[in-house]
This record gives structure tokens, sequence and C-alpha cells, in this order.
């Protein structure tokens, strides 16, 4: 169970990361998605880009915290450290 809670935990992370980066570039850039994407990695701001959009992880931490699913919100902590590690890397 640990392992699954885990892993539900990382997918929520990836998937709250991805909904802020997307928020990010619909709402505060002219472009849309796929092309402010590809914008920012041009400019060379996909790293920022990408911590940006790790602040909603925060919040999905403070729930799984709130809610007592210890184990799941270590799971989104793993997804920060993989983000994080791409951020490095991109």
């Amino acid at each position: 169970m640990n392992k699954k809670d885990i892993l539900i935990g990382f997918v929520i992370g990836i998937i709250a990361c991805v909904l802020g980066i997307f928020l990010f570039v619909t709402f505060f850039t002219d472009f849309d998605f796929m092309s402010g994407i590809q914008s920012m990695k041009s400019e060379g701001k996909l790293g920022k880009l990408i911590t940006l959009g790790a602040i909603l992880d925060l919040i999905a931490f403070g729930i799984l915290l709130k809610m007592n699913k210890e184990m799941m919100a270590r799971g989104v902590v793993l997804a920060v450290i993989c983000i994080a590690i791409f951020t490095i890397f991109a």
C-alpha cells in the first residue's frame, strides 16, 4: 500500500506541475500552450517556467498533509525532486 500511495502522490505532483505550467503560459503570455513552451525553450527560460509550475506542488503537498496522507505527500516531494533534476538538465 505504501508504494501505491507514493506513486499516486508522484503522479499528483507531476500533474500539478504541468497544470501550473499550463496556467502560467495561458494567462501570463500571449502564446498558446505549445508555442509558449517552444518560445520559453528558445529563450532559455524553460527551467524558470518549470519552477513556476511547481508552485502548485506546494499546494498539493499541504492539502495531502491536511488529509493525513503522509505517503502521498512523500510522493509529491519525490515529484518535486525529479522536476528539479529535470530542470537542471533542461
